[in-house]
């Protein structure tokens, strides 16, 4: 509790920003984001575009596995299935861009909420190995079918609004990241309401919680609908970044990738997606640097960069467990809190 914070309305207390500093700051993070594109080169706008992407889809596992207790192994097959309802309603329909992430975002759910059935009588590794199975059968329906193009996938054409061809970084960056945002938006506003509180409540104690009135089938079916709502519109931005969908885009490893990232970041907060997705997006580019300061030798150190990360990747999930459970948004919490109280002792 921060001093000269007493809320005097029950508004007051449920608000996002609830002091002129958080405000202030706030209004710098937008303004850098918004000066940010001019001032960066294309390697680093490529950079930006994909960690709001991943962004996105870390806040929608972080709300079914962070705040929900539900834990998936499936984010990336939704993520597929938005994907590859862009790409098939862009080539075959030419629909406007953001009909196209609504209708990723639908089609995902949809697969979320079959997905979700199974969790009110299976919870933990078993409903994990549930969504790794939906995993296999969605990349089997897209290596598979027609219209899906097969092994060979799709190609998508640029994204357009009001005609304005968004084929490259500087302007995809402008249709990504104010997504992103209002995802993010939505993501806190979503637990001051009764429905967050009621995933909260599910995640601490699902019996309890059933006792107190929660239904508990209806509440976690609409936090697997909208995990994969929030997938599927990451995956409908990927397929418009990248421009190129095939099945084998959506692997089992980007799942654990993103399972990475809210357990690095903190489960449980908004905050962590962020900082999670932001940190393990930038781990491949700074072993990649890493590689590079290394004296060349007569084997390419480049062929060990794949199995390198996937080690760090548990590493990482492994010293995050065991040293700092809650995360960097905890580590955040503690220097920001030694601030408020300094000089004085935490």
């Amino acid at each position: 509790m921060r001093i000269g914070t007493l809320k005097e309305s029950y508004i007051a207390d449920a608000a996002l920003f609830d002091s002129r500093t958080q405000k202030t700051w706030l209004g710098v993070g937008l303004a850098l984001l918004v000066l940010f594109p001019f001032m960066a080169n294309d390697y680093w706008l490529y950079l930006a575009c994909l960690v709001a992407i991943n962004v996105a889809s870390a806040t929608g596992l972080n709300v079914l596995t962070g705040y929900t207790g539900l834990v998936s192994l499936g984010q990336a097959a939704f993520m597929g299935f938005g994907a590859y309802t862009v790409a098939i309603m862009q080539a075959r329909l030419g629909t406007p861009v953001l009909l196209n992430l609504l209708a990723a975002g639908v089609v995902a759910m949809l697969a979320g909420l079959v997905v979700g059935i199974p969790s009110l009588r299976v919870k933990g590794l078993y409903l994990a190995i549930v969504t790794i199975a939906a995993s296999f059968i969605a990349h089997f329906l897209f290596a598979n079918f027609d219209f899906t193009g097969g092994t060979g996938g799709l190609t998508v054409q640029p994204a357009s609004f009001f005609g304005f061809a968004l084929d490259t970084s500087f302007r995809i960056y402008w249709l990504i990241v104010p997504v992103t945002l209002l995802m993010l938006l939505g993501a806190a506003n979503l637990f001051r309401t009764r429905v967050g509180r009621a995933f909260i409540a599910i995640r601490d104690r699902d019996i309890s919680a059933e006792v107190l009135g929660i239904p508990l089938l209806r509440y976690k079916l609409l936090s697997f609908g909208l995990s994969s709502f929030y997938a599927g519109v990451a995956g409908g931005l990927w397929a418009y970044f990248f421009r190129v969908v095939t099945p084998e885009s959506f692997p089992l490893l980007m799942s654990i990738f993103f399972l990475a990232a809210i357990i690095v970041g903190g489960m449980g907060s908004i905050l962590g997606g962020i900082l999670g997705a932001v940190f393990m997006t930038m781990v491949p580019e700074l072993l990649k640097f890493a590689f590079d300061l290394l004296p060349q030798t007569g084997h390419d150190m480049k062929v060990f960069l794949s199995p390198v990360r996937t080690v760090v990747f548990g590493l990482l999930i492994v010293g995050f467990l065991v040293f700092e459970p809650l995360g960097l948004a905890e580590v955040w919490r503690r220097i920001r809190r030694f601030f408020h109280l300094w000089p004085f002792r935490n």
